[in-house]
């Protein structure tokens, strides 16, 4: 059953942390199962403690941020699951601007804009977190994270604070090496270089134009839900192999974008596993291509 306790700390006299509590509220897709412990740190300190006390409590340890570009299966998540949102804040320093890894992508991008620097302008309408961004170098219009990020700070599990350079986060098509390690972004900063304000604007709007005409908005949805394949488009496969508009339950392939699949309402994960999995038996099939989903996948199947 769903609920309130609070956990007392040396350090902390209590943080809040909510108990069987359906992900479904917090997720881009309306969709995944409880998390047997859900809780939102507002600084690194209260991170710290929490990591600590699921070490203690021998808990698995689950890390989201904006949990756009993701999928919680049904039967939830065991554990500890911290969701970053509460550590959002964005400040400007000459050239740089540095956000803590719950910031919105696109609120870091209207702190940048609003200082008259540009390199963030490919973010402007992505929906996810800053931490999230760095985890999967987020990249949309031909940029991506790896071309404006210079340092990361990151707590590993035990609670130890370090810092990665640019060069340090191994950085490629959707990768990191935060995927690879038991660590948590906590901040980002991005070096930028000075540009009228207009044009920084003008750009932002025309991108999101673009991705408002051309992307499925209206509907939740994990965003973009397959790897781009080596000389393939994505969308032209599943568009080329008749599969918009397939829909299993409330799950359904965007008839205004192949790459996205929607929930038209009432959606269950596992409708969108199951139409993942069709759409990837189908492009195997008809064009010999294997598509590897780009959405993060977590937790477990329902009973």
């Amino acid at each position: 059953m769903t609920g309130i306790q609070k956990i007392t700390t040396e350090n902390l006299a209590k943080i809040e942390i909510l108990t069987d509590e359906p992900l479904a509220h917090y997720t881009n897709t309306c969709t995944g199962g409880p998390a047997d412990y859900l809780a939102f740190p507002k600084d690194i300190s209260e991170l710290k403690v929490l990591c600590q006390w699921a070490q203690q409590k021998d808990l698995p340890l689950t890390i989201l941020g904006n949990a756009s570009n993701l999928i919680v299966k049904d039967g939830g998540i065991k554990g500890l699951v911290i969701i970053l949102t509460s550590m959002n804040a964005v400040t400007v320093n000459g050239k740089q601007v540095t956000a803590q890894a719950g910031a919105a992508m696109i609120k870091t991008t209207q702190v940048a804009c609003a200082a008259g620097l540009s390199g963030l302008e490919f973010a402007a309408g992505i929906p996810g977190s800053v931490g999230g961004a760095i985890f999967m170098n987020a990249g949309a219009y031909g940029g991506e994270i790896k071309d404006a990020v210079s340092e990361v700070l990151v707590v590993d599990y035990a609670g130890n604070l370090k810092k990665y350079t640019n060069e340090e986060l191994d950085l490629s098509y959707r990768h990191s090496r935060i995927q690879e390690e038991q660590s948590i972004v906590v901040q980002a900063t991005f070096t930028l270089t000075e540009k009228p304000q207009c044009q920084i604007r003008d750009q932002m709007d025309q991108l999101n134009f673009l991705r408002a005409s051309k992307q499925p908005l209206e509907y939740p949805s994990c965003g973009s839900v397959f790897k781009r394949p080596q000389g393939y488009f994505t969308g032209k496969l599943i568009h080329d192999a008749g599969l918009q508009g397939y829909q299993i339950g409330g799950a359904q392939i965007s008839t205004k974008h192949a790459g996205f699949i929607v929930n038209k309402g009432g959606a269950t994960a596992t409708d969108y596993m199951n139409v993942i999995h069709h759409v990837q038996a189908v492009i195997k099939e008809q064009f010999g291509v294997d598509l590897e989903t780009e959405v993060r996948i977590l937790g477990q199947e329902q009973a």
